[in-house]
């Protein structure tokens, strides 16, 4: 097969991918190597994709922010972590962090909380408030939000 017919079959394939779901840079990368594409291919079919507004990285991360929050219910924190192993720039992580509701974040927190103190079997109330703590900061919420809500929920 010439050069010029693979590259356009992965250029095909590579729009039908996109065209299903939101897909960065990086994931398409990743795909077009295990397609067995060498760096010029990757590079001329990553510039058609993104010319053609198949790949557009700043609708990505809202997306990926939106759904992250909405489904897993994980902080901005994580939500960027795993938008920076991505690589994607900050400037598009940014934004992408933006279209999180804050009053909805909020809630959410509260909600995760309250779910966990349900089951959480605590000593005394230092231990409740550690253990809510610890929980709310590995979902990935900023810890001066988390103090502020265990503080306020728990009691001090």
């Amino acid at each position: 097969m010439t050069d010029i017919k693979k590259n356009s079959e992965m250029l095909q394939k590579a729009q039908h991918l996109c065209s299903g779901r939101e897909y960065c840079v990086s994931d398409i990368k990743a795909k077009l190597a295990t397609w067995g594409a060498d760096e010029k291919a990757v590079a001329e079919t990553i510039s058609a994709l993104k010319k053609e507004r198949f790949i557009d990285e700043e609708r990505y991360a809202g997306a990926f922010a939106r759904d992250r929050f909405k489904y897993q219910k994980w902080g901005k924190i994580k939500i960027a972590a795993h938008m920076k192993q991505k690589q994607l720039p900050s400037a598009v992580i940014s934004a992408g962090l933006a279209t999180i509701d804050e009053s909805e974040y909020r809630r959410t927190l509260i909600e995760i909380l309250t779910t966990h103190h349900k089951n959480v079997k605590a000593k005394n109330q230092f231990d409740l408030k550690g253990r809510l703590i610890r929980h709310a900061l590995a979902k990935g919420y900023e810890s001066y939000l988390v103090y502020e809500m265990v503080n306020d929920f728990a009691g001090e």
